[in-house]
């Protein structure tokens, strides 16, 4: 018998890669970093391979190197290095890696000579985000670091490569500025004679409402799992995850019971708790808590009836006000999962977004399970 559990749905992140395939003539890696936005990385790159992703992408060489160990073979990007990092393993193991300075690409230069291969390098140009990237002025001597290093046999240049800003809000000018300063970068790059394999600048969000920057390759991560990386439009993918739990207690109490620590929720009538046993240590959103019955605060299903949640969300519990709705111990309390309530619904309950509610539930304590035959 379980308590908790989150399940996902490897058949359902297969069948999001074949959707997001359908739309652009572009290939599709599969972002699987920060442990597959909580969906378990190695299950979900596999499904996602397994429904047609060309290419897997991670932030951290950490994340790349146990996708290897585990037999996937397809090509891949880590994008996120400090300096001083064994880069060197991850030429060995064939693991593309991103370079924005003069800097990085030294270390990977390095990298390259230690594992007596050249390094294969994406080199990053910033188009407007502001993060990483090399700035537009830093580009052509950058370009030419790449063509000199990829001329003395330490570097392949396999991609040329930007991220987008506001690609989720539809009609945001910045993508155009964008698209513009990434056609400029690839046009230095070619006067240093310096050809990528692949161009990619779009992510989930241009995958699936810019065509025009999709290039060779789009890199598509929310929406894999199923959730829409654009508030509000639903775009007919399918949510892998859901969690919940069984309600643990039952109890009537009457008008005026405070409940939860601070007491900031107070009954206004007589009602039906049930304390359900999943808090913000197993990644429920503390800012979903709600101090009054007008407030929103964490939807939660049970017996097919939405309530919410009632005070303050607990390290390992929250309760949930059920008013005259009968519930009994032993009841499964949904969270999130296909139907109602979804991740998007927690995310307007804690004032986030649909990818925060489902990555605070990866390497929880609460159990993982996989269904679906995919991966």
């Amino acid at each position: 018998m379980w308590q908790a559990e989150v399940r996902v749905d490897l058949s359902a992140i297969r069948d999001n890669v074949t959707a997001l395939r359908a739309r652009t003539t572009a290939d599709v890696m599969a972002v699987v970093k920060a442990d597959g936005y909580g969906h378990g990385m190695v299950p979900a790159a596999r499904a996602a391979v397994a429904g047609g992703a060309a290419w897997l992408g991670v932030a951290t060489l950490a994340e790349a190197l146990p996708l290897r160990r585990a037999g996937l073979t397809v090509p891949m990007l880590a994008w996120l290095h400090a300096p001083g990092m064994p880069l060197h393993e991850g030429v060995a193991a064939e693991v593309d890696l991103s370079a924005s300075s003069l800097g990085q690409l030294a270390e990977l230069v390095v990298a390259g000579r230690r594992a007596q291969r050249p390094a294969r390098v994406h080199v990053k140009l910033d188009t407007g985000l502001g993060r990483g990237g090399a700035p537009v002025a830093q580009w052509p001597a950058l370009m030419e670091a790449a063509a000199k290093a990829q001329a003395d046999g330490d570097v392949e240049v396999i991609g040329v490569w930007s991220h987008l800003a506001s690609a989720d809000v539809p009609g945001d000018a910045s993508v155009d500025r964008q698209l513009a300063a990434f056609a400029d970068g690839l046009e230095v790059a070619g006067r240093f004679g310096v050809r990528p394999h692949v161009r990619h600048l779009a992510n989930s969000a241009a995958t699936l409402t810019r065509p025009d920057t999709h290039f060779d390759l789009v890199r598509t991560g929310i929406a894999i799992y199923g959730l829409s990386p654009v508030a509000g439009v639903d775009f007919g993918l399918h949510p892998a995850m859901t969690a919940r739990a069984r309600v643990t207690l039952v109890k009537r109490v009457p008008a005026g019971q405070g409940v939860s620590y601070g007491l900031t929720y107070v009954t206004d009538r007589e009602t039906t708790l049930a304390v359900v046993p999943l808090g913000y240590g197993d990644g429920v959103p503390r800012h979903a808590s709600r101090s009054g019955p007008a407030e929103i605060g964490g939807p939660v299903e049970i017996g097919g009836v939405v309530h919410r949640i009632a005070g303050r969300v607990c390290m390992d519990q929250v309760v949930v006000d059920c008013g005259d709705t009968p519930v009994t111990p032993g009841d499964v309390a949904t969270l999130f999962g296909a139907g109602t309530p979804s991740a998007d619904d927690w995310a307007e309950a804690a004032g986030t977004i649909n990818y925060e509610i489902v990555t605070r539930f990866g390497g929880s304590r609460v159990p993982r399970v996989y269904d679906g035959a995919a991966g």
